[in-house]
């Protein structure tokens, strides 16, 4: 699915305005005494979903992102993918379709069991929940966790995140007497960083530095890489960082048992690479070549979307659990 920065991409072995956490408005039905169909605003707190409806949304996924993978067609899982998710997931298919026009020879099913849910309860939409699989692809022990989402009666489920954790980093969550989980808000003043504010926070991390966030491989070590080969012989890299935070991009949070939370959030990030007078750029990575455009003379921009799985506590530093990264674009120049 992606090229990525520390964690293996699945494929490798957008949901309306506003924020996915707050609390929307919109209309429900219900049955009167006399059977009568009446819309009203929604205000009731309910699951966001049964567990046999997850259940249908993860098969129906999994069934969409296979025939997609084998074709190399992005729109055979259109419905199916949005936010992040798509970006990474439609960047990949992209490349392998220019690459390999009559589908993918390297075709393995994916396949997702062991399923279990972790389905909040809120009030109005957009609805979503989280799907923690074990699949036949990485690393056994995996856990690759699925955020599905919802935004309003007229759609169907969709994946917005994809991210791969080890067995040990998966949470306990917050859940009540009947198993269902609490979702956190957009602006919940209990965690160390609101989830609205992590995107444009990491977009500040990665170009200023700081302490929001714990050391690690996609905070220091990764500023540490991009100041080392900012600039070398004949070649200087630049990099822009912009946070993702509409529709299908809406971070989303559970609550987590001891009062934080898992917040998974979405970013774009920019590499360009420009020579010197006299010195090529090299292009040796089949899905740079398949998604170039334009002519490389003297520089090559690359464009990155990448989804995050965080630890954000009640008080410290964010904890980064997981980083999937894919190729969306590249330019010449």
């Amino acid at each position: 699915m992606s090229r990525d920065r520390g964690d293996r991409s699945p494929r490798t072995p957008r949901g309306v305005g506003r924020f996915a956490l707050a609390t929307a408005a919109t209309t429900v039905l219900s049955m009167t005494a006399g059977g009568c169909v009446v819309v009203h605003g929604e205000r009731e707190i309910v699951p966001t979903a049964t567990r046999a409806e997850a259940a249908r949304a993860l098969k129906d996924f999994t069934t969409a992102y296979n025939k997609a993978d084998q074709a190399y067609d992005r729109s055979l899982d259109a419905g199916r993918v949005t936010g992040a998710l798509a970006d990474i997931d439609g960047g990949k298919l992209q490349a392998g379709h220019r690459t390999n026009p009559g589908g993918n020879p390297g075709h393995v099913p994916l396949q997702l069991t062991d399923a279990k849910f972790t389905i909040p309860e809120k009030a109005g939409w957009p609805r979503w929940f989280v799907a923690d699989t074990r699949a036949n692809k990485g690393s056994s022990d995996a856990h690759w966790l699925l955020v599905f989402t919802r935004s309003d009666p007229s759609k169907v489920w969709a994946v917005s995140y994809l991210t791969i954790l080890a067995a040990g980093d998966v949470p306990t969550f917050k859940k009540d007497n009947k198993g269902w989980a609490e979702p956190v808000t957009a602006d919940d003043a209990a965690l160390a960083v609101p989830p609205r504010g992590l995107g444009p926070a990491y977009a500040r991390y990665l170009q200023n530095g700081g302490n929001t966030f714990a050391p690690g491989t996609h905070t220091s070590q990764w500023r540490a890489s991009r100041q080392k080969n900012a600039a070398k012989p004949g070649l200087a890299r630049q990099y822009i960082d912009e946070p993702l935070t509409g529709g299908g991009y809406a971070p989303v949070g559970l609550r987590t048992a001891d009062g934080g939370a898992l917040v998974f959030f979405a970013t774009r990030h920019y590499e360009k690479q420009t020579a010197a007078k006299g010195v090529n750029i090299t292009i040796t990575d089949p899905n740079i070549k398949a998604l170039l455009t334009g002519e490389v003379a003297q520089s090559l921009t690359l464009e990155f979307v990448s989804n995050q799985a965080v630890l954000d506590p009640t008080k410290g530093q964010v904890k980064f659990l997981s980083r999937v990264e894919g190729l969306t674009g590249a330019k010449g120049e």
